[in-house]
């Protein structure tokens, strides 16, 4: 065979080889695309790795998968990837995620009404808290989301919101004229003002580089998330206030999700863990915070009844400024949760009869850890003590007001994942 002919038959069997090639790969995408056929879900978060919030959705994405027989399809990018709360919030409202959990600080800026869930001493107790939100709030505020678009699916507690600082701010009259961090939110700037501090409005991540410069001193948030992300490291001082009931929601485009089928949304609504589970969850991590207070370098402050109540006075004229300023149907909202907590209360005399004298109520924090007569859910000096297995020393400044040094702090430049 000539060279010329040999090159043609290598040339011709080359391309056979390549048209082969090219059709298997036709084949597989074809094959994957059929396999895949079914409805993508984007779910968009800012999550921890290790942490509940993980934890939930990862779940969620396991149980709807199966139980939909791979007609959903969810990619639950969690980490971030999507952008902050407001960019999660834009892309939900854009039809571009279909589940995104944002805070109700956030949200707020589509419902000005969930401002209202962040006023201070709201609530008494989790108890109290939990069920107000089930059984007025969830149905309130489904609809005034519906109006605007959104469908909530479910609440996710953050949990109670205490005061931290570089130094003990044990007494409101501790905060006068502190540099104090606030989010972007008018029950922030309110809470601040009240109790006389120096708002210093910041975004999340500009917290821990802010208190080591000295741009801030204190602010306010939930234990876990104080100290799992680098703050606690920078602001030792943890004083449990107990002020405000952090929250997040679990929602969903409402076009998207009436255009589901009947059965695909109660697929998606059972395959989603129970709101009782992710507060149980949550809950359990932030004793166990409390408990690990030593290894994170936490000081912690609890406030018995008659302290916690003067933080309680100097607040408490911002509920009604709140009201005021945000308009709306707040005052109806307002009304709600006043009903919830008077039923809540005549349910709770119903069931003192049969209480044992001094037990505390199941589901609040008062069994675990506070002593008799405090308020429920805000342990006392004692309590953390047994808490954090080590005794506890009152602070002799400031009557009713208990320190716990928990260990020495670790050092300034120990970093923590961000959430």
């Amino acid at each position: 065979m000539s060279d010329s002919a040999s090159r043609r038959s290598r040339g011709a069997a080359y391309r056979w080889r390549c048209c082969a090639a090219l059709a298997l790969l036709v084949l597989t995408f074809v094959a994957g695309c059929r396999e895949r056929s079914g409805t993508e879900v984007n779910i968009g978060g800012t999550a921890t790795p290790g942490t509940p919030g993980e934890a939930m959705w990862l779940s969620f994405r396991q149980r709807a998968e199966a139980a939909s027989g791979g007609r959903f399809h969810l990619r639950t990018l969690i980490y971030g990837q999507l952008g902050s709360e407001e960019q999660l919030l834009s892309g939900l409202r854009r039809g571009r995620i279909q589940y995104a959990n944002l805070s109700a600080q956030v949200l707020s800026t589509v419902v000005p009404e969930l401002t209202l869930l962040y006023a201070p001493f709201l609530f008494d107790s989790a108890a109290q808290a939990d069920y107000v939100y089930d059984r007025y709030l969830t149905s309130v505020f489904r609809s005034l989301l519906a109006e605007q678009g959104i469908h909530l699916v479910t609440w996710y507690e953050i949990g109670f919101h205490d005061v931290y600082a570089r130094e003990p701010l044990l007494v409101p009259a501790d905060a006068r004229g502190r540099r104090f961090r606030i989010a972007s939110s008018l029950n922030a700037r309110l809470f601040a003002e009240a109790i006389g501090a120096d708002p210093v409005l910041l975004g999340f991540g500009e917290i821990v580089p802010s208190l080591q410069t000295g741009l801030v001193e204190a602010g306010e948030n939930s234990v876990s998330v104080y100290a799992h992300t680098g703050i606690a490291g920078e602001a030792p001082h943890l004083t449990l206030t107990h002020h405000a009931l952090g929250m997040s929601v679990i929602v969903a485009p409402r076009a998207w999700w009436e255009g589901l089928a009947a059965e695909d949304r109660r697929i998606l609504e059972q395959s989603f863990p129970p709101v009782t589970e992710s507060r149980r969850q949550v809950r359990a991590e932030m004793a166990g915070d409390l408990r690990a207070a030593g290894a994170l370098g936490i000081t912690v402050h609890p406030l018995d009844a008659a302290a916690r109540d003067a933080w309680r006075r100097a607040t408490r004229g911002v509920t009604q400024a709140l009201i005021e300023e945000i308009g709306g149907r707040s005052g109806e909202v307002y009304a709600a949760i006043e009903a919830g907590k008077a039923e809540f209360a005549r349910g709770a005399r119903d069931k003192q009869e049969s209480v044992a004298p001094g037990a505390a109520p199941a589901g609040s924090w008062s069994g675990l850890c506070c002593e008799r007569g405090a308020s429920p859910d805000i342990p006392t000096t004692r309590a953390i003590g047994a808490l954090l297995g080590k005794g506890a020393s009152r602070d002799p400044r400031r009557d009713g007001v208990g320190a716990v040094s928990a260990a020495p702090a670790l050092t300034r430049s120990r970093a923590l994942p961000s959430r």
